[in-house]
């Protein structure tokens, strides 16, 4: 008990002249030891590190997570060492009603074919979201986190251990320099002619025992300042070690970029695919939508929604039909063609402005370039997501989902 008792005192007389240290030197009443200009520049980018890695790690867990009260459970699991319950997200939450919603009015109706296609879809985008998050938390969050829970946190205790190592060695020199002010203020020559020859006994006894306090004083500033010096170097290789963790949250960083690049991508060739499902079913829901006379009108052709064209698109007269083409073998209605078989109509061909880029898949199509300008028209018995398409002297099959019809 007494042991601790004294050790209590000691460290409150060390923390009371930490204390009276840092105090005047904020209020400019003591001096400070400075560190050197490199190891400023160090402190300086080990905070700007610091500061900048908090920052992404927020915005990047944002990025994968926006719902904040997920992002604050998934905290507190982690803090409780738990594994984190599995969660669905939103693309496969969207999946699931449009499969039952398919599944109520109808698998066999065209609606609720369609509801399955996307719905299957959006389970599939869901499923790479979900790979997506777990790459980008493994390879890009943690090591992150590591960082600033690890490496920071070490580095931090150091410097606060060197600030302390320094308040002490600022306090042993100005008791240094205290004592020996006082050393020379009583070894200053006593007055011989006064009668009382006791001043200068009193005089010699008190500079004997301030240059014992001189003594004193400096041995402990060589100790202080040995553990100074070894405390700035612990920390001085700790803030190197920083352009180490700049190389490794580099390497992080491209896994990363590696990892959101093949999400986009997968994202990216679902929705193509889609795309070609949607547009192949589209014959069935949409029959007659493009194929009539050219006396009448067609109203779905201005509100088929899943064709981009088709919602600027006003009621207008369809595509004119070839009525009968001198030479055309019966294998046209089949659905085969021969696009130098064919030929225009005498009147009635339409304009159409392309909207995508397309590319033909065989012989009988006529590849497409965004925005160009092309002459369309069809045939009796070609199926309605089809036209045939003239450019020149070029001649084939175009999907009219890449086409705005011109009046």
């Amino acid at each position: 008990m007494e042991f601790n008792v004294k050790k209590l005192a000691s460290d409150a007389g060390v923390f009371f002249s930490r204390a009276m240290q840092f105090t005047e030197e904020k209020l400019g009443q003591a001096e400070k030891t400075e560190l050197d200009a490199h190891f400023e520049n160090l402190l300086a980018r080990a905070d700007c590190t610091k500061n900048w890695t908090e920052k992404i790690l927020r915005q990047t867990e944002v990025l994968l997570q926006p719902n904040p009260s997920a992002r604050v459970e998934e905290f507190l699991y982690e803090k409780l060492d738990r594994k984190v319950p599995s969660r669905v997200t939103n693309g496969e939450l969207l999946a699931q009603y449009m499969t039952e919603a398919a599944n109520d009015f109808g698998p066999g109706t065209p609606y609720g074919k369609t509801l399955i296609k996307v719905g299957e879809t959006q389970r599939r985008l869901g499923a790479a979201e979900r790979e997506f998050i777990r790459s980008a938390s493994i390879n890009f969050l943690t090591p992150l986190r590591n960082f600033l829970e690890g490496d920071w946190r070490t580095i931090s205790k150091e410097r606060r251990i060197l600030q302390n190592r320094r308040l002490d060695l600022d306090a042993c020199k100005a008791r240094l320099k205290k004592a020996k002010a006082a050393e020379a203020k009583a070894a200053a020559v006593p007055d011989f002619q006064e009668t009382r020859p006791r001043n200068y006994v009193l005089s010699a006894s008190a500079s004997a025992l301030w240059s014992d306090e001189v003594e004193k004083a400096e041995h402990e500033l060589r100790l202080t300042q040995t553990e100074f010096d070894r405390q700035a170097e612990v920390t001085r290789l700790l803030l190197e070690g920083i352009s180490s963790t700049h190389v490794n949250h580099l390497r992080c960083l491209h896994e990363f970029v590696e990892s959101q690049t093949n999400y986009y991508a997968q994202c990216y060739q679902f929705m193509l695919d889609l795309q070609k499902q949607l547009g192949s079913s589209k014959g069935e829901i949409f029959s007659g939508t493009f194929v009539g006379n050219a006396d009448s009108a067609s109203p779905a052709a201005a509100t088929s929604p899943p064709a981009v064209a088709a919602a600027t698109l006003p009621a207008v007269p369809t595509i004119p039909v070839v009525p009968t083409i001198v030479g055309v073998p019966n294998t046209v209605a089949e659905g085969v063609l021969n696009p130098n078989e064919v030929k225009p109509p005498a009147s009635g061909t339409r304009r159409a402005r392309v909207l995508y880029d397309y590319e033909a898949a065989d012989s009988t199509e006529l590849a497409l370039l965004a925005d160009e300008m092309i002459t369309v028209y069809s045939l009796p018995g070609m199926d309605p997501d089809w036209l045939i398409g003239e450019r020149g002297n070029q001649k084939g099959k175009v999907p009219v989902t890449y086409l705005e019809l011109l009046s």
